[in-house]
C-alpha cells in the first residue's frame, strides 16, 4: 500500500469511543489548564479519574486554580498515553487527547467518599496498603473536587498515525479531515505560494 501520510494533517487520527475510555481509564495523570485573572494560561499535572464521561480531579480549595475556575469555569484537560503506569499493556492506545470543557466543584461528603476510594484504587490497584494510605492522604478538610464535562475533544491517535505512515491501514480507516486541516491549512499554504492539499 502506498504511503499517503502528510505530517501537516493530523486531524485524521481520532480515537474510537472505546479507545478514549481505554486511554482515560489507564492513564494516571492529566494536565488541568485554566486562565488567570490577567489572561495567562496555566497548567498543573494531577492524578484523575474518568467517570461517567467526566474528568474528576482534586486539589486544595485555597489554590489559585480554584478561584480562577470559579471565576471562569472554561478549562482544558490534556491526557496522554505517557501517563500509563509501568508495565501497562502494549495493546492500550497511544497518543493524547485535549478536552475543552466546563468545570463544576463538589465539596459534599458523599462525592468525596466515592471519589477518594475510586482514585486510590486506580493509583494502587495491587496494593491495599497503598490504597488505604492514599485514601487517608486525600481526606483533608481543605480538599475540593472538580468535575470537568467535556464539550470538545482534540485527539491524536499515535497508533493510527504510525500505521498510516507505514502504509499499513487504508484511507477509509482514517477519521474525517477537519476544517483546520482543510480550509485553514490551505489558506496558510496559499499565503506561502504553496499548492493546496
Amino acid at each position: 500500500m502506498a504511503q499517503t501520510h502528510d505530517h501537516e494533517i493530523v486531524s485524521i487520527y481520532p480515537f474510537s469511543d472505546e479507545e478514549v475510555d481505554q486511554l482515560m481509564d489507564n492513564s494516571q495523570e492529566c494536565v488541568l489548564m485554566w486562565a488567570t485573572k490577567d489572561g495567562w494560561p496555566v497548567g498543573v499535572t494531577h492524578a484523575f479519574l474518568w467517570h461517567e464521561g467526566k474528568i474528576w480531579i482534586t486539589f486544595a480549595v485555597h489554590r489559585h486554580r480554584a478561584a480562577a475556575i470559579r471565576r471562569d469555569n472554561r478549562v482544558s484537560v490534556n491526557v496522554s498515553s505517557r501517563g500509563y503506569p509501568e508495565g501497562a499493556s502494549d495493546d492500550l492506545p497511544g497518543g493524547a487527547i485535549t478536552f475543552k470543557g466546563t468545570g463544576e466543584f463538589f465539596d459534599d461528603d458523599e462525592t468525596k467518599a466515592w471519589y477518594y476510594a475510586a482514585l486510590s484504587k486506580k493509583l494502587n490497584p495491587d496494593s491495599p496498603e497503598g490504597e488505604a494510605f492514599f485514601n487517608n492522604l486525600l481526606d483533608s478538610p481543605l480538599r475540593v473536587i472538580l468535575a470537568v464535562t467535556p464539550v470538545k475533544k482534540i485527539m491524536y491517535n499515535g497508533g493510527k498515525a504510525q500505521a498510516h505512515m507505514a502504509g499499513a491501514i487504508s484511507e477509509d480507516e482514517l477519521g474525517e479531515r477537519l476544517p483546520v486541516d482543510k480550509e485553514r491549512m490551505n489558506a496558510e499554504r496559499a499565503k506561502r505560494g504553496l499548492p493546496p492539499r
